[in-house]
């Protein structure tokens, strides 16, 4: 996953669609993680995942807009997948709009495998998530948090053989596609 890459075009989708027209502060766009981190736990408890193999033997090559999206919402939306790459591109877009990098460095690297390693609940993952999101430790700036739901969530994916990349690329696709501000939302 080429993490600047996916940085800007999250960004830019979210530009595109209205979701940067008037500036905000940093806490607002962390609730927004929060919200999803939150939103995996609600799939989860409802055992909600993706049906990433009857997605892809539905979807042809040729397939417009319309076809896809419909196919997305039928097979991944909602799920503990499509949640999971949702935490990653509000993350990435974060970046992006404060003109920063992901960074994860080796103790956090150990800190995730010793966390792993033991094997949490989905729940206490999604806590430990949490806790990167509302640190107040002086220590970690912006980009290690964010750095740190990255890093969670895709060693997390990793142990528990979820493709992110794959969930996040198709997201980033139907993102593109929603219409402007979507729901209406006022943020």
């Amino acid at each position: 996953m080429d993490l600047n890459k996916l940085s800007k075009e999250a960004f830019e989708t979210a530009k595109a669609h209205g979701w940067h027209d008037e500036e905000l502060p940093d806490e607002t766009y962390l609730m927004l993680i929060i919200t999803e981190i939150a939103e995996a736990v609600q799939a989860d408890r409802k055992d909600k995942h993706a049906y990433k193999d009857k997605f892809l033997a539905s979807l042809m090559p040729d397939d417009d807009g319309d076809m896809f999206s419909m196919l997305f919402e039928q097979y991944i939306k909602n799920s503990v997948e499509d949640e999971l790459s949702d935490i990653i591109i509000r993350c990435l877009d974060l970046i992006a709009l404060r003109g920063k990098g992901v960074y994860a460095d080796e103790y956090m690297a150990k800190y995730l495998h010793d966390f792993l390693k033991r094997e949490p609940s989905f729940p206490e993952v999604a806590y430990e998530l949490c806790k990167f999101a509302v640190s107040t430790d002086e220590s970690l700036g912006l980009s290690e948090r964010i750095g740190g739901i990255i890093s969670l969530v895709t060693s997390y994916c990793k142990q528990k053989d979820i493709d992110i990349d794959f969930f996040v690329d198709i997201k980033m696709r139907y993102n593109r596609l929603r219409p402007f501000k979507h729901g209406n939302k006022k943020y």
